[in-house]
């Protein structure tokens, strides 16, 4: 981004300085016709020549205006009180001297009608009417400072924050993540010593306002429709209501590959268009890709409705499939041993047809950004364990589980498990803490009845599969009834931890290795 704009920036530089000279030029031969005796005067001559001057000008106005650009934009989905960054730049202030008067830069939050109006009518900062602010924003002004060396002249706001907010009306089922606002970047130059004065803003991309981290997936919907399907030269913020499943699987796929580092495959887009579609089997699907691609997707499809059964929209779903993975999973999917976006029922189907012992690892379908291990069982029974969320793999990598429980052996179709995972194991430690005290490591089991012939039963009757749900215990002591501890008795435990009392830091002293 940095170099593609300093290349940017020596073009509008060439075209300053061949624009400012040609300038020069209209002026010079203007002055020397008013001092030309009239009647040796051409005819018209100062009539053109006032017509050029007002033509390079307006080109010159233009190439300001045009290359006061934002470096460094906002968050786009930005909480109040909290600190916030941006930098805007003047790709030309080098070339035409405009550091010599270092120009201030203030900044103001405007809503979507108001950045329409702005547009409409051309207003620019201090002249006619000032768009009117939705928010109060603290540390909003700065002056531009040179860098001799770069050629920049740039300032950078560091610790902007966004104390209020005000709202427009909502309409329907609109929710406040669903509004967008603009920041407005404004400021004044003074070109040719004062001879010419230029007023520019520019606004930044679309932001979304919360209040609550728990508004941040939602927000995060509406800025990315905005970001992948607005059309060039658009009224702010219009975006279409419906796109294609093509556009929308395009834009899935980068988003989920600029998060983890890891693609997605065709396989795994079509799960997701089984899913945005409610629909559970491949074969209700158009086989051929162009077909499916050429499917409509609905804003209310892609964040609003609910998934059949559950009570989350597709895009929560995939966005915290796509914050597991990029937090706890990374090495695990960009190594492909995360099968991750396959149904619940294909698992069942191919583990059903492996020897006892085969598993995979697959996204949860009823639990947000949980992550859950299917594998057979005597007899080709398949379980599947109550799925990992951030929380518990926090306090144990998933590798780890996985070395941890015995009964799994081989990752589907047929590759060892340490041949694969192996890699991935925390290394236990040797050596005492330096307070003197011997760290615990949590490990992974299976309930006691899963040892039994009549394990095949599940305890949650109302899955497909039977789901079984896992257990810690401290491998420093015997795996005695006493001291086995689920995540749910863990987190209670946490919960009423003492403050001060360095000797019963459980959360610390527990953390898995």
């Amino acid at each position: 981004m940095q170099s593609n704009l300093n290349t940017i920036q020596e073009w509008c530089e060439l075209l300053a300085d061949l624009i400012w000279s040609t300038r020069q030029q209209v002026n010079n031969v203007t002055r020397i016709n008013t001092k030309t005796i009239v009647e040796l005067r051409q005819p018209h001559l100062a009539e053109m020549l006032d017509d050029m001057s007002k033509q390079v000008t307006g080109l010159l106005s233009t190439l300001v205006t045009s290359t006061f650009v934002i470096e460094k934009q906002p968050p786009q989905v930005m909480k109040t009180n909290t600190r916030f960054t941006a930098t805007v730049r003047l790709l030309v202030g080098g070339q035409l001297n405009v550091y010599m008067t270092p120009p201030r830069v203030s900044v103001v939050i405007i809503s979507e009608q108001q950045a329409q109006l702005l547009l409409k009518s051309e207003t620019q900062a201090g002249k006619g009417k000032q768009p009117v602010e939705c928010g109060d924003i603290l540390n909003n002004t700065g002056t531009m400072e040179y860098q001799p060396t770069s050629r920049q002249l740039s300032v950078s706001f560091r610790n902007m924050q966004l104390r209020k907010i005000k709202r427009a009306e909502k309409k329907g089922t609109e929710s406040v993540m669903d509004e967008k606002l603009t920041l407005l970047f404004q400021s004044q130059f003074n070109v040719g010593g004062g001879e010419l004065v230029f007023q520019v803003w520019t606004l930044s991309l679309p932001v979304v306002v919360i209040v609550h981290g728990n508004q941040e997936p939602h927000g995060w919907a509406t800025v990315t429709w905005d970001n992948a399907f607005s059309p060039p030269g658009r009224v702010p913020f219009a975006v279409p209501d419906k796109v294609t499943w093509g556009q929308l699987a395009e834009t899935l796929s980068i988003k989920f590959s600029s998060a983890t580092g890891g693609s997605l495959s065709e396989d795994n887009l079509r799960f997701l268009a089984e899913k945005i579609f409610s629909i559970s089997t491949r074969t209700s699907l158009p086989l051929n890709t162009i077909e499916l691609n050429s499917m409509a997707v609905s804003w209310t499809q892609f964040c609003k409705d609910a998934l059949p059964d559950r009570n989350f929209t597709f895009w929560e779903w995939f966005y915290m499939v796509v914050k597991v993975t990029r937090d706890y999973l990374r090495a695990l999917w960009c190594d492909h041993l995360i099968m991750g976006f396959i149904q619940k029922k294909q698992a069942e189907d191919m583990l059903s047809k492996c020897p006892p012992g085969t598993f995979l690892l697959r996204f949860s379908d009823s639990e947000l950004g949980g992550i859950t291990i299917a594998w057979t069982g005597e007899g080709n029974e398949v379980f599947s364990l109550q799925p990992f969320t951030s929380r518990d793999l926090m306090l144990r990598p998933l590798a780890d589980r996985v070395f941890d429980l015995t009964q799994l052996q081989f990752l589907y179709p047929n590759l060892p498990k340490d041949d694969m995972f192996s890699k991935y194991y925390t290394k236990p430690e040797n050596e005492m803490l330096k307070n003197g005290y011997v760290k615990p490591v949590l490990v992974t089991t299976l309930p006691s009845y899963m040892s039994s012939p009549a394990y095949a039963h599940s305890p949650d009757s109302h899955r497909n599969t039977p789901s079984v749900q896992s257990s810690y215990f401290s491998a420093s002591t015997p795996a005695q009834n006493d001291t086995i501890m689920d995540s749910d008795l863990f987190e209670q435990i946490r919960a009423f931890e003492p403050d001060g009392l360095d000797d019963f830091d459980i959360y610390n002293n527990m953390s898995m290795k």
